[in-house]
């Protein structure tokens, strides 16, 4: 299939992405902020499988980071032709009066900074323009994007919004350059950023207000992120599905 980089890979989301992808394929760069332990057990998984993959350390909110985080790939497992951009970080549900700009920084720098730098990186090896040979980006947004999230954190719904604007456009930027770039939008998920925003139980919680009754699974969204990666996706750019059980 190829050389995928997942960001945000040891946990939730990223980690059952980056091993559905393996079994169908693809070498992986499993890409983590701080949690080595949970990054390796990932990889051991996948290789436990007969998959190829590695571990890589990195904060895509800082530029320097990025740019070691895919000369690694490069160097150790070939040619990028895949990237997820998984990583993301919530904060403690509060209301925008409450917010500091430590916060806000925090918030845009990787949800938004860290999907802008990784996409450019991705595109500079990917695109026909500069003597790549085409890829596939996949965004990861939230539902919260069209929902605002009061009272909770519209930071994050704002950083998730501009992440679909940016899916779109750059879609279109790369388009005739052999890249496809779209996005899914999960809703509630079952997953630990939960407990990272102070609401550990906040999926069981929420389950009566969507309409499947019952919040996500990261393996459901996987299967969505790496349809969108693969052929069988091969017509489809710009696009922002929603994996939110009706939400």
């Amino acid at each position: 299939m190829g050389v995928l980089l997942v960001t945000g890979a040891s946990r939730g989301i990223g980690a059952a992405t980056a091993c559905l992808a393996a079994r169908q394929g693809w070498a992986v760069a499993v890409n983590y902020r701080s949690n080595s332990l949970a990054a390796d057990e990932v990889v051991r998984h996948i290789r436990s499988q007969g998959g190829r993959a590695m571990a890589v350390r990195s904060d895509v909110s800082q530029e320097a980071d990025v740019l070691r985080l895919f000369e690694q790939v490069d160097a150790k497992l070939g040619t990028l032709t895949g990237l997820v951009n998984n990583a993301g970080v919530v904060d403690v549900a509060c209301r925008l009066a409450d917010m500091g700009a430590a916060r806000l920084q925090r918030q845009w720098g990787t949800n938004v900074f860290g999907s802008l730098l990784c996409a450019r990186e991705a595109v500079r090896r990917m695109s026909t323009r500069y003597g790549g040979s085409g890829g596939a980006i996949v965004n990861v947004s939230s539902v919260a994007a069209v929902l605002g999230a009061p009272g909770q954190y519209v930071d994050y719904a704002a950083c998730k919004g501009a992440v679909d604007t940016f899916t779109v456009g750059l879609a279109r930027e790369v388009a005739a350059e052999g890249i496809r770039v779209n996005a899914v939008r999960p809703g509630i998920i079952a997953t630990d950023i939960h407990a990272s925003g102070g609401q550990p139980d906040r999926a069981q919680r929420m389950a009566s207000s969507i309409p499947m009754q019952r919040p996500g699974l990261p393996e459901e969204v996987a299967q969505a992120i790496v349809w969108l990666l693969g052929s069988g996706a091969s017509y489809t750019t710009g696009a922002v599905l929603d994996v939110g059980g009706g939400r």
